[in-house]
């Protein structure tokens, strides 16, 4: 019997750009899901899985029902699901805890899997790369402001929180061919493994660029890619870690 993979997957950002194209993105979702459920030993949804979402005490978002029903049939089944908030979904709490089984993940972690250590996190925030999304974290962090966007009407504060997350995501030009040496997350997975070189797998979100880079002869690092462009997500069976594109299931090649 072949040995259950760890399936990854990051930056859906479900509701964007808009309800139609929203609607394919989780159809197609859902479809990777089951599929992958039948072999696999646990997911982890590295944050960004919504591009907006935010609960009040007795209203969550509408919509994703879909996606929301498949996570209940596989946590119900007996597969974890860990789920990581990114800066998008920073503001789940425990709706999707109690009613899909999920286990909410807010910082990031270090995660033996299959005798492997992998450092796992959304991406967002790490290092002194992003002062300015640092300054931003700290005031959406904040339990009283999050008590008064609660009580702003959800009909014009999930609407503006919806405005401002298609804004943010425009504002990023992403390169193509990324310089390795400069990509901050892999500086910062750098910077982490001069305390800590036990560490065989960085795994992050964040970026929506499918990476897949040798750090050296013990550690290698992933970034996930995302579902808006490359639809990627990674596999791992206790020797490989490989990223690959969905539905064809194209490899991505990784750098040494």
């Amino acid at each position: 019997m072949k040995q259950k993979k760890t399936y990854f997957i990051s930056d859906i950002h479900l509701g964007s750009p808009n309800f139609e194209e929203s609607l394919k993105r989780e159809k197609l979702l859902v479809q990777w899901m089951k599929e992958k459920s039948e072999n696999a030993e646990a997911f982890y949804l590295l944050g960004d899985i919504f591009d907006f979402w935010f609960e009040y005490k007795h209203v969550v978002p509408r919509g994703f029902t879909r996606f929301l029903g498949t996570l209940s049939e596989i946590t119900d089944s007996g597969i974890p699901v860990y789920f990581f908030t990114g800066n998008h979904d920073i503001w789940i709490f425990d709706y999707l805890s109690k009613e899909t089984g999920v286990r909410i993940i807010k910082k990031p972690i270090i995660k033996n899997i299959y005798g492997k250590q992998f450092y796992l996190a959304h991406g967002d925030g790490l290092g002194p790369y992003d002062k300015k999304y640092n300054f931003l974290k700290s005031i959406f962090t904040n339990r009283f402001l999050q008590w008064c966007f609660k009580r702003i009407h959800p009909n014009f504060s999930i609407a503006f929180a919806f405005r401002w997350s298609k804004y943010s995501r425009g504002k990023h030009d992403l390169p193509e061919i990324p310089d390795y040496e400069k990509e901050w997350l892999i500086k910062y997975a750098r910077n982490v493994l001069k305390d800590d070189a036990s560490i065989n797998y960085f795994v992050f979100g964040h970026r929506h660029i499918p990476i897949h880079y040798f750090l050296n002869e013990n550690a290698e690092f992933i970034n996930l890619g995302d579902w808006l462009i490359n639809f990627t997500y990674g596999s791992f069976d206790g020797d490989n870690f490989e990223l690959y594109s969905y539905p064809n299931e194209i490899k991505i090649e990784s750098v040494r």
